[in-house]
């Protein structure tokens, strides 16, 4: 029998799957702290959360027998990703049940917007009369600008395309010139599609990746009569910058449903002019709420009858297909595209493996797909697992070529990979040291014998006096220790990858970009090494 533990409120007809079945015993802790969690987790097999409970790496310091955890929903901000990973745990999520209120919502408040809906029923709540006061907009005949194409995007966009609006889209990892046959037009740049558009709303994944993607910079390309939405996650539009572009009249409104912190601590946008502000209700449906709870507890359900994974968003599929030969080998293809991924600006168009070693021609398949997974899931909503990465980089025209040399490579090397995207190209070689853990030799033709684990910063910069003090400086005011510095050099450049104890802050980055002589600044975590690799 396995036990689960169910920590957040969840519909009843998703908790009937699990009563009903007497394969599962089921017992509901709502409200617990992320201290008692630590304290029972590892009694269970599963565990079913919504967005209150937190799993720290407190909470999965000692998992017991737990093997799986199961979101109601498609944030997993409170789940603590790396710990999960290096404690053997699967993480799932439910990013299909939601994609319809979510997007309703966002055509909801762009009508609000269009039609001064909240202002003018604020003004007769108070007893005026003001009909000329809030003449507004029709939809029908105005450009939407979606940036981000995945499930939201698109369900926006069919919904947009019915109220006869014109739309446009920017996703850097959408390959083609249309979609949805061929209704949606998609851009080659964001600068592109921010001057076109009489709207303008953000459908992409949270994070680092994506935080400030609409700055003070874009927002000034924009119409003085557009408006901007964002039902997303928090952080992608800057909201200090928002709210100056509607105190300045940059932009005429905006529609805001997301925040970097909830509740917002920030009153700045909230008291912005021309703002329409809701509480995160993308999902507050009684539809959604229903759908998140039962396909949660059938991910669960699954996984432990038939071993079938399904949108995971840590680890898909390692724990029933690795053994102790191949975990170490997939181990490397892992890392070479977590680390390659955040190198890559633009979408990537090919990616070339070449496998040098016998047994890792025999895993060609499988590292391709894990490689595929670590490169691609930071840029994409879609949660990727070893079944359906390879549909996705073929439905966004993403070319993956597998090479398998007769002869050996010279440096000792087991996986090498280029990556191409429409603005540069990246590049690693991989191996393993004798000890067995894993070994970059070279990033971008620099050499080096570096063991990718743990938070990385990685740096390009001109190969001059003065730059590794001046980084060594920059580090030591912000109190963030350097743990191990690897230094590789090619003419008249050079490459640092600086190993810290502590994750740097965007602020940290940003003053280390300011050095003169840095050209980029990548931040990379990779999990430490476990006793497998």
């Amino acid at each position: 029998m396995y036990r689960i533990l169910v920590a957040d409120k969840l519909a009843p007809k998703g908790l009937a799957l699990l009563e009903q079945d007497d394969r599962f015993q089921c017992d509901v802790k709502v409200g617990i702290s992320p201290e008692e969690l630590a304290s029972i987790v590892g009694e269970y097999d599963g565990l079913l959360i919504r967005s209150g409970a937190k799993v720290t790496a407190g909470a999965l310091a000692k998992p017991g027998k737990l093997r799986a955890i199961a979101r109601a929903g498609v944030g997993v901000d409170n789940v603590d990703l790396p710990a999960a990973t290096r404690a053997g745990v699967l993480v799932m999520n439910t990013p299909d049940a939601n994609t319809i209120s979510t997007a309703e919502l966002t055509i909801g408040l762009m009508l609000a917007l269009s039609r001064n809906v909240l202002k003018a029923s604020a003004s007769l709540r108070a007893g005026k009369w003001e009909r000329s006061k809030f003449i507004g907009t029709q939809l029908a005949g105005k450009t939407l600008g979606l940036v981000g194409l995945g499930r939201v995007g698109k369900a926006v966009a069919k919904r947009a395309l019915a109220m006869e609006m014109k739309v446009l889209g920017y996703d850097p990892f959408f390959f083609g010139d249309s979609a949805l046959g061929g209704q949606v037009r998609v851009l080659d740049s964001l600068d592109e599609l921010l001057g076109q558009v009489d709207y303008l709303s953000v459908h992409t994944p949270g994070g680092a990746q994506t935080k400030g993607l609409i700055g003070p910079d874009q927002l000034a390309k924009m119409k003085p009569s557009a408006c901007v939405i964002n039902c997303a996650r928090g952080g992608i539009i800057d909201e200090s910058a928002l709210a100056q572009a509607l105190n300045d009249g940059i932009i005429a409104g905006a529609a805001v449903d997301v925040y970097t912190s909830e509740p917002p601590t920030d009153r700045a946008l909230l008291e912005a002019k021309n703002i329409t502000a809701t509480p995160h209700l993308g999902a507050s449906t009684k539809e959604a709420q229903l759908a998140v709870s039962v396909e949660a507890v059938k991910a669960v359900m699954n996984y432990f009858i038939t071993g079938e994974a399904a949108n995971v968003v840590n680890v898909a599929g390692i724990v029933t297909t690795l053994d102790e030969q191949t975990r170490p080998i997939v181990d490397l293809a892992r890392r070479a595209g977590a680390i390659l991924s955040p190198l890559t600006a633009g979408g990537i168009k090919q990616a070339i493996l070449t496998f040098h070693t016998d047994q890792a021609k025999e895993l060609a398949e499988t590292l391709t797909r894990f490689f595929l997974v670590d490169l691609l899931q930071p840029h994409l909503d879609e949660s990727l697992n070893l079944i359906n990465v390879m549909q996705m980089a073929t439905e966004r025209g993403l070319d993956v070529n597998q090479v398998k040399p007769s002869h050996l490579d010279s440096l000792g090397a087991i996986l090498s990979i280029s990556v191409c995207s429409s603005l540069e190209a990246h590049s690693i070689v991989t191996s393993r040291r004798n000890d067995g853990s894993p070994c970059v030799l070279r990033i971008d033709g620099y050499r080096m014998n570096m063991v990718p684990a743990g938070q990385m910063v990685l740096l390009f910069n001109d190969d001059k006096p003065g730059v590794i003090g001046a980084v060594g400086d920059a580090f030591g005011k912000n109190k963030i220790n350097i743990a191990d510095m690897t230094i590789s050099r090619q003419d008249d450049l050079a490459m640092m990858v600086i190993k810290v104890d502590t994750q740097p802050s965007p602020a940290v980055l940003q003053q280390l970009a300011q050095i003169k002589q840095i050209r980029k600044v990548f931040a990379i975590y990779l999990p430490e090494l476990s006793e497998q690799s």
